[in-house]
C-alpha cells in the first residue's frame, strides 16, 4: 500500500467551512439528498448487525473487551489528529485496528444506515465485518481541525475500496467524510460518517457482481469509473 499523505488544513477548506456554518451538522440526514437510509433499511441493517453480534463467540467478545491498550495521551486536538492518522494508516474501518482510548465510553457512532452509542459496541461491529473483507484499502485524503462555538471537531475525508468474501465477489467503493466531535477532555464523543452515495446505493453494491482478474488494480479502477465516482487515486 502506498504511503498515505494527510494535511491539517486551515478553516478555508470548503468542507470545514460548511461544518462550521452548521452547528447541528449531521450525516446527511436530509431526505432531499437521498443519502440517509429509509427507516426500513435502517431497521434491517441494525437487525442483521445485532444478530451477528449475538452469534459471535462469547470468548472472542470477552477477550476483545479485556484487551489492554496503552494510554493514548491525547491532551490536545493535534494529539487526536496524530492518533487518527495512525489509525487511518492501519485502515481501521476495514481492519478493526483503532485506538479505542481516544473515544468516550458512550461515544455516538453514526453513518447513513445505522447509529448507536458505545465504544465497545463499535469495536464488536468492526470485528464482525472484518472477516468478510478481501483486499481492503482505505485512503485518508485530508484531515483538518475546527471549532464550532465551544466544541472542537476534526473532519476527515477518505475513500475506501474492498471486495467482499461472497461467491459473486462484490466490490464496495465509497468516498466519504467522518466528523469527530471532541469533548472537553479531548475524547471523541461523536463519530459521524457521511457518504458520497445514498445508503440504498451503498447496500446495493453488495448484490452486484464483482471482477476476478489477474490485473486487479486496473480492473477495479475501471469498475469504479463505470459508477462515475472519481476514485482513481485510491
Amino acid at each position: 500500500m502506498a504511503a498515505i499523505s494527510t494535511t491539517v488544513a486551515s478553516s478555508s477548506s470548503p468542507a470545514l467551512n460548511h461544518r462550521m456554518r452548521s452547528p447541528t451538522f449531521r450525516c446527511s440526514t436530509s431526505r432531499r439528498d437521498g443519502r440517509r437510509a429509509a427507516p426500513l433499511l435502517q431497521l434491517a441493517v441494525g437487525g442483521v448487525t445485532e444478530i451477528l453480534r449475538l452469534l459471535s463467540p462469547k470468548k472472542q467478545r470477552d477477550e476483545a473487551k479485556a484487551a489492554e491498550q496503552a494510554p493514548s495521551l491525547a491532551r490536545s486536538v493535534d494529539d487526536v489528529i496524530r492518533i487518527l492518522r495512525a489509525d487511518y494508516d492501519r485502515a481501521y474501518f476495514l481492519t478493526g485496528e483503532f485506538t479505542s482510548d481516544i473515544y468516550a465510553d458512550d461515544c455516538l457512532f453514526e453513518d447513513p444506515t445505522i447509529n448507536f452509542r458505545g465504544r465497545d459496541r463499535y469495536s464488536q461491529n468492526l470485528d464482525l465485518l472484518v472477516p468478510f473483507f478481501d483486499r481492503p484499502f482505505l485512503k485518508l485524503e485530508n484531515i483538518e481541525k475546527g471549532k464550532n462555538y465551544e466544541m472542537n471537531f476534526i473532519l476527515a475525508t477518505w475513500c475506501l475500496r474492498t471486495y467482499l468474501k461472497l461467491p459473486w465477489r462484490p466490490l464496495i467503493a465509497i468516498r466519504g467524510t467522518t466528523t469527530y466531535d471532541l469533548g472537553e477532555d479531548f475524547k471523541i464523543i461523536r463519530h459521524a460518517e457521511s457518504w458520497s452515495v445514498s445508503a440504498l446505493e451503498a447496500v446495493g453494491q453488495i448484490f452486484k457482481l464483482g471482477y476476478v482478474e489477474v490485473d486487479e488494480t486496473k480492473r477495479c479502477h475501471r469498475h469504479l469509473d463505470r459508477r462515475t465516482w472519481d476514485l482513481s487515486t485510491c
